[in-house]
């Protein structure tokens, strides 16, 4: 794993094995040569001794010296045989270091490589020395190694603040969350684990005045890389956004299904008064007023309705439902009500589980919509439904896209086009996109809305292939649910 800076190497026990076993064979060397010295000078004089003392047996200096140098000899041929035997296993063990050093160095990578969090080293000039795939794949973006940080990731973004405030002030960041913008326009929500990585330097010398000597003081650290952890939390922080959509939708749908009953047993009756005042009344003011108060209640009347519809829960009937004649069957429809459009289908829909008029209508609510955002701006209008095969979070989904040749959606209103009661139409009821928003939720798929590089608008609806019971994971961009 090639790195650009320092870093603390795994020290294993045999590692440090071929410094300490030179010192080792040069003392016990030394020793010996020492001992055998010691022991030639005894064998001299006692062989000098004994010859003053008996002539005739000792009178042979040649043959005494020829024994001593014969014994040095041998001493010293075993000597250098032993440090022989000691040199053979001091490479062996050498050796055995270098491999374990080696394996390490392997499993260390095949962690890093295979780990499923994202890894960065990030060196104290601001270069990435190491990149985990798992960290590519969450930024979008390869090669990641020896690039600089900052180009990676942008300058003004918020992962590189961090990193920054980590390289120069030794900041460290637990568990925090930060949005990551892909060259591809994708918003991922990222968490993070930052930390500073430390160099030590050589001891500082303290002058002790008091005992006139010199003391080492504690030891310097410096930094010389930050460590970035990063896991890609888009999927889940989709999921618990839908999570919360539920509860809220079950907790308005209990609260408000009352009054809405309420204000149209009301409206019925303001209604039935005023057909019989315009029964009664000749033609004039009277009568137009109570033609006014009947427009009025058949407008609150919808939208009251309409309201129902959206509180109540929905009861789905699941039954597998063939998408391809579904759409066609809804651009004949859209066609007929705005002749004028221009409406396209293309790609694969596939066959999937849940309610077939409860889907035709989130459909049909949306290629309406396009329809007339079209014509509200002021053009033919165009409405272009795609259908692709995607496979995410190891699910598989039927993706349906809705894309009109319309103005787009301002950005201030994308976060808020699917509340309940939020429209930007001067006769809308709010409660069209929040409907759809609803069918998607309970065949557990996601409804997004954003704007196409080329104009207009497209609404994404995603729906599982197969029903699972547990919450599913769903794909989330910029304005998901």
């Amino acid at each position: 794993m090639n790195q650009s800076f320092p870093t603390h190497a795994i020290v294993h026990g045999g590692a440090q094995i071929p410094s300490l076993g030179i010192t080792y064979v040069i003392v016990t060397f030394v020793a010996l040569v020492a001992v055998i010295g010691v022991f030639a000078v005894l064998a001299r004089k006692f062989l000098r001794g004994g010859a003053a003392t008996s002539g005739d047996e000792w009178s042979k200096p040649k043959s005494s010296s020829g024994n001593a140098d014969a014994f040095m000899a041998a001493s010293m041929q075993g000597v250098i045989e032993k440090l022989r035997a000691q040199e053979k296993e001091l490479a062996r063990l050498h050796l055995v270091a270098q491999e374990r050093a080696q394996e390490s160095e392997r499993l260390t990578e095949e962690v890093t490589r295979n780990m499923p969090t994202g890894l960065l080293l990030v060196n104290a000039t601001g270069a990435i020395g190491t990149a985990n795939p798992a960290a590519e794949q969450a930024l979008a973006m390869r090669p990641l190694q020896y690039r600089s940080y900052k180009e990676i990731l942008g300058v003004d973004s918020d992962l590189t603040q961090m990193l920054a405030a980590c390289l120069s002030e030794g900041k460290t960041f637990h568990r925090g969350e930060v949005e990551h913008l892909t060259r591809d326009g994708e918003v991922r929500r990222l968490g993070v684990t930052i930390s500073p990585i430390y160099r030590h330097l050589r001891n500082s010398v303290r002058v002790n005045h008091g005992n006139l000597a010199d003391s080492p003081g504690a030891p310097e650290m410096k930094i010389s890389g930050a460590l970035c952890l990063m896991s890609d939390l888009t999927e889940l922080t989709a999921l618990q956004k839908q999570i919360r959509w539920k509860e809220n939708l079950a907790a308005l749908g209990e609260m408000s299904a009352g009054i809405a009953h309420e204000f149209k047993n009301a409206l019925a009756t303001i209604s039935g008064y005023a057909q019989m005042i315009r029964s009664e009344a000749q033609p004039g003011d009277i009568h137009e007023s109570a033609e006014r108060i009947l427009d009025q209640t058949r407008s609150l009347t919808h939208v009251v309705t309409e309201f129902l519809r959206f509180a109540k829960p929905l009861e789905i009937c699941y039954e597998t439902v063939a998408m391809q004649p579904l759409v066609e069957r809804i651009a004949e429809d859209v066609h007929e009500t705005f002749p004028q459009c221009t409406i396209e289908c293309e790609g694969a829909f596939l066959d999937l589980p849940g309610d077939e008029a409860l889907l035709r209508q989130a459909l049909l609510n949306l290629a309406r919509n396009a329809a007339e955002a079209g014509r509200d701006a002021g053009q033919s209008p165009r409405v272009l439904i795609s259908g692709t095969l995607e496979e995410l979070g190891g699910r598989k989904w039927q993706r349906i896209c809705i894309a009109d040749n319309g103005p787009g959606i301002p950005e201030r209103d994308l976060p808020k086009i699917f509340l309940p009661f939020y429209t930007t139409k001067s006769e809308g009821t709010g409660l069209g996109l929040a409907v759809v928003q609803k069918v998607a939720l309970q065949h557990g798929g996601s409804i997004e809305a954003r704007n196409s590089q080329g104009g207009g608008a497209e609404f994404l609806l995603w729906l599982p292939l197969r029903q699972e019971p547990s919450p599913s994971l769903f794909p989330s961009q910029a304005a998901s649910i």
